[in-house]
């Protein structure tokens, strides 16, 4: 197994489309890349913490490389708009890769200077960086849209991006049970 941590915005939308990823073993929500060890939801969204939102992945790379996990990434979310997804805004929903080797580094740069930016055709915000510390979000946080898929904001936010994760990526996905 491999690890991948992204930040793309909101951690609820990543951690969903990634648990449909076949080859994806586990998503953990959370926080990295700030200075406050073990911070709270209301410390990052507070912006007391420089930490961004990210989940973190458990992959099989047997079954999924690190190139096709950033496709992914690199098409769910806009990786052009500086600390804003969508309506969220703060330094906690940038665009950010945390690298956990040099391969992964490399293919993380690659993919930024090739794949994002030809299919989005504006300058990358997305920062690449090593992987120091990630802290989980805690319980209360995790798999956030499978146990409230009736919530608005998953109404409105995350299904979009659930069905488009569907359009782009049906070959990549987990049965259709899930």
């Amino acid at each position: 197994m491999e690890t991948a941590t992204f930040g793309g915005g909101c951690y609820w939308c990543t951690e969903a489309f990634f648990q449909r990823v076949s080859g994806v073993e586990k998503v953990e929500s959370g926080y990295s890349g700030g200075t406050v060890p073990n911070p709270t939801i209301d410390q990052v969204y507070a912006g007391q913490t420089g930490h961004a939102e990210v989940t973190q992945i458990i992959f099989n790379p047997k079954q999924i490389s690190y190139k096709e996990l950033l496709e992914i990434f690199f098409t769910m979310h806009d990786p052009t708009t500086p600390n804003r997804q969508g309506n969220d805004v703060g330094d906690e929903y940038r665009s950010i890769i945390f690298y956990n080797s040099p391969a992964q580094q490399k293919t993380a740069q690659e993919m930024i200077d090739g794949f994002a930016a030809g299919l989005w055709g504006a300058p990358i915000v997305t920062e690449l960086v090593p992987l120091e510390v990630f802290y989980s979000a805690g319980a209360g946080a995790q798999d956030f849209y499978n146990r409230n898929p009736e919530a608005s904001y998953c109404q409105l936010v995350i299904n979009p991006k659930i069905q488009k994760l569907r359009h782009k990526f049906a070959n990549k996905l987990k049965p259709a049970n899930y």
